[in-house]
Order: C-alpha cells, then structure tokens, then sequence
C-alpha cells in the first residue's frame, strides 16, 4: 500500500514499526558478545575485565560522545535520513568485527559500532515525539525501546545458535570456509542485514517539528504544507543554517584537542579556558589513580576522555545557546531523574550482560541452550517489561502528573529479590525462570525515562537533550555497569558475588527519584511556557 493510501494514525503507527526494527538490529548487533564471550575470550586470550570493558566502555563513551554532535543534527537536518545512515554504518562496523584478530582491531570494531549506534534514538525520539501526541508519549516511546530486548534476545539466540553449530560442524578453524570460528560468522550474520533495511528507513516522511504540541493545542497544519512535505521529505525540518555545520561545530566541541579550540573561537574568553584545563587536569588525576589502584588503563583513559570531553561540550552549549544550556543542565527534575534511570541501567546492563556467561560458565549450560531459554525468553519479558512500564506510566499520569517516576520508582524495588534469588537457587531451571522474570522487571523504567526527557525539554532542543541524557545513562549505565561485574569478578574470583554487588546502586536511585517528584510540576510548567 503507498504511503498516500495511508491515514495520518495509520503512517504514525507505520512509522514506529519500522524504528522498532531499527531499535532490534541496533541491539541485535550489541549485545550478540554476550553470547559470544567466552568463545572470543579462549580464542583471542582476554579476561573477564576485557570483555566488559568491549561490551562496555569501548562502546559506550564513543556512543554518548558521538550521540551529542549527532543529536544536534537530529535537531537540524533530516531525522529519517540520520537514522538511515547511522543503520548503515553500525551495522558494516558490526560485520567488521568478524574479522578482529586481537583485542585493539575488536575494540576498533566496537568503537565504531558505538558511533553509528548513536544516531539512532535522539533522531528517532524526537521524530516519535511528533508523530504521536504527548499524552501516549510514554507508551510509544515504550513500544520503540522493546526494540531493546527483542534484539538482545535475537541475539542470545542467533549468535548461540550458530557458535554451536558453526564449531561443532568445523572443530578445527583451519578446515572451516574463510578460516572462520563460529562467533565471526555470528558477526556477520546479525550486521549485513542492517543494509538493505536502511534503504527501507531512508523512504520515511519527515513531520513538521513540534507537531503533536501544535496538534494537543487544536492548531491544525495547512493542507499545502502537508503535501509539500509528502512530496519533499526535507520540507518541515525547519533547518536553521547549514545542519553538518551544527554537526562540525558540535564534533569540535567535544573532540580534544579541538575543544580548546572552539572555547577560542566561540568566544568563550579566558576564564572559560582556564576552568577547562583545570578540569582536564582533575580528571587525568583521576584517571591516573584509578589506573593505579584498579589497572585496566583502557577503561579509566576512555571514560576520562569522554568525561572531559563531556565538560568542553556543556562549556560549549553554554556559550552557543544559554537557552537549551538552561533546559538540560538547570532543570532539578531532568538531573535527578537522569541520573537516578542511569543508576537503574547500571543494574540492568550489567546483570543482562553477565547473565548468559554465568549460565554457561556456573551453571555449566550449553550457549545454544542458553540461546534459546534466555534468547526468546527473555526477549518476549522485556517486551512486555517495558511495554508495560509505558502504558503503565501513561495511565498514571492521568491522575497524578508524577505517575511516569512512580513507575522508575517500581523498576528500582521489583528486580532485586527476583536476582537475589535467581543467583542461588539450586534448580537451573528455576534459575532460568527468575532470569525471565526480572529481565520484564528491569525494563519497565525505559519509556517512563525516555518520556520525562522530552516532557521537560522544549522541541527545538529534544534531539540535543536526549543525547545529553544518553550520556548520562551509558557512561554510568553501560560503561560502568558490565566493566564493574567484569572487574569484580577477576578480583574476587566469583562471577555470582559480583552480580549481586551491583544491586547497590538500586537503592540510590530510589532515593534520586523520589526527590525528583518534589520538582517535577514545577519544572514541566517552565518548560510549557519556554516552548
């Protein structure tokens, strides 16, 4: 059926199918090491520490530094278009990790996995936020983040799927086509079918910014403006100047050294440079005694890179526009809930990480077996987990306008004694079971998360304000969390005892978020009258 056949709810819905199979390859191609872990670590000699830090740091400080510039072209040029591009890219960089040879060429891999990745979500909440009014926001939001966990468990199960398979069939590398293992043809299994769907989301429509706040407000759009934007798909995106020099701009702020050279070009003055070198001096002391104390140079020199790099980027949005600069970093209820869900991700990125290597390794089971069990099953949980954590959120917002955070608050208490338990049961499958179950507990903060974001930002400024919540929540949430069990596992010998160390940081981000609903009414307000 051709687009112009289709009803506005119709193409809207349309729409969000399509990004959720964005969301499963982007997933898809994420979490498959997972599975892969222990056939990567006996072939290329790494450690507990070195998987998490590939899972972990290595993709997400360039996921969240990359996702600022590119979220600020989100803002500025064709979304349908990003996403198209962005798809392209991760997934040839995915594929390319077949062909890692060591730990530096797979990081590479990864680190460019990272980048593509980041174009995703701040273009495709921002274009989801116009499609669909703000009163389903979290539901749909939802629906598009169940794209985590239906492409997370796709890829437990392909990628332990063809790693028996693919090794039993050729015991021997030597005698197998290409001289591959079974986790390289994975790779390239889950990546080359990015390709062809990015062609799919290249055809999509690009609405007019802020649409669905003009339509709640019963402003309807000209007739002309919507045909003229069928015909071109660049009309509506209200670009101001030219969008890849927003991009370069954005890029140079947070690219060192090129951060000291925009503060000078910006005009950002003398105080302004010497407030950056001392912050690049604290972090690399930082970094330097975190090395000393913990080791894993890697880890702590990405994330003291991407800290700093975090700071010229906010010195810069200062200087180049106060107003989005006041939305993001001076609204109470948006710091309080970004870093209280970023918490929530620690625990749920590292158990999700560490759970099918617990269960090969502890529990002594097979990965296809694993593959399958938690693959399909803990896809199908999530799903419903963060479907669920939406519609759930919605429906409570009806009646009181902190209901999305009472959902987080809820994602923060349920997971703990379903872990608790799965990690010491005797019965595997018991096990298996309490595993399904918290991984649909887990999720049920993510649309409540993502919908805060954007009821508190502006529309001109959401594709920036999702990448700077990003941030937040992949340099606590994904660098930390896998790197953190990883660490503590070769440290104290126990994969379990560090699994459960984790569920610490749940009680913190309880404590964040109920502070944040003493703010949230007021801050939603300012930002109404802001936009």
């Amino acid at each position: 059926m051709r687009d112009d056949h289709r009803t506005p709810e119709d193409y809207a819905r349309y729409v969000l199918g399509l990004l959720v199979a964005v969301y499963v390859l982007n997933f898809l191609d994420r979490q498959i090491l997972s599975i892969l872990a222990e056939r990567i670590k006996a072939d290329l000699d790494l450690t507990d520490a070195h998987i998490g830090f590939l899972y972990g740091t290595a993709f997400a400080v360039f996921f969240a530094l990359f996702g600022i510039p590119l979220g600020r072209l989100a803002d500025a040029w064709i979304r349908t278009r990003l996403i198209a591009v962005g798809l392209a890219f991760w997934s040839l960089m995915t594929a390319a990790s077949a062909f890692a040879r060591g730990f530096g060429q797979l990081t590479a891999a990864r680190i460019g996995v990272g980048i593509g990745e980041a174009s995703a979500s701040p273009a495709a909440f921002s274009l989801l936020s116009d499609y669909f009014p703000p009163a389903r926001r979290a539901t749909v939001l939802a629906i598009y983040s169940s794209g985590i966990y239906i492409g997370a468990g796709l890829g437990l199960f392909i990628g332990g799927l063809i790693v028996d398979r693919w090794d039993a069939a050729y015991p021997v590398a030597a005698a197998a086509p290409l001289g591959m293992r079974g986790w390289q043809v994975a790779y390239l299994a889950v990546g080359l079918p990015g390709l062809p769907l990015a062609l799919w989301v290249s055809t999509l429509r690009e609405p007019r910014r802020g649409e669905s706040e003009l339509a709640a407000a019963g402003v309807r759009a000209a007739a002309d403006a919507g045909a003229t934007r069928a015909r071109h798909p660049a009309a509506g995106a209200e670009q101001q100047g030219s969008p890849f020099l927003e991009f370069a701009r954005e890029l140079r702020a947070v690219v060192p050294p090129f951060t000291l050279l925009n503060l000078a070009i910006i005009g950002a003055g003398r105080s302004a440079v010497l407030r950056n070198l001392g912050a690049a001096a604290g972090i690399a002391a930082a970094t330097w005694l975190l090395i000393a104390a913990l080791g894993t140079p890697a880890q702590w020199i990405a994330l003291g890179v991407g800290a700093y790099a975090a700071v010229s980027w906010s010195q810069s949005l200062a200087r180049r526009d106060p107003g989005a600069f006041a939305m993001i970093f001076h609204t109470p209820t948006l710091r309080l809930t970004a870093v209280g869900f970023a918490l929530l991700a620690f625990t749920a990125y590292g158990i999700g990480f560490w759970a099918p290597p617990y269960f090969i390794r502890v529990r002594g089971v097979s990965e296809s077996t694993v593959g399958l069990i938690l693959g399909g099953g803990a896809a199908a949980a999530g799903w419903l987990g963060v479907t669920t954590g939406g519609l759930w959120a919605d429906r409570w917002r009806r009646t009181n306008i902190a209901g999305r955070l009472y959902v987080g608050i809820a994602a923060a208490v349920l997971p703990l004694p379903f872990v608790i338990w799965m990690l010491h049961t005797s019965s595997v499958g018991l096990a298996f079971t309490l595993a399904i179950v918290a991984n649909a507990v887990t999720s049920l903060w993510i649309g409540p998360g993502a919908s805060t974001i954007q009821d508190l930002i502006a529309p001109r400024a959401r594709g920036t304000a999702t990448a700077a919540y990003l941030l937040v929540v992949t340099f606590i949430g994904l660098a930390l969390g896998p790197y953190t069990i990883g660490r503590l596992s070769v440290a104290l010998g126990d994969l379990r005892t560090a699994m459960l160390a984790v569920l610490l940081a749940n009680p913190v981000a309880l404590i964040l978020l109920l502070l944040a609903t003493r703010h949230l009414e007021r801050d939603e307000a300012r930002m109404r009258k802001a936009a």
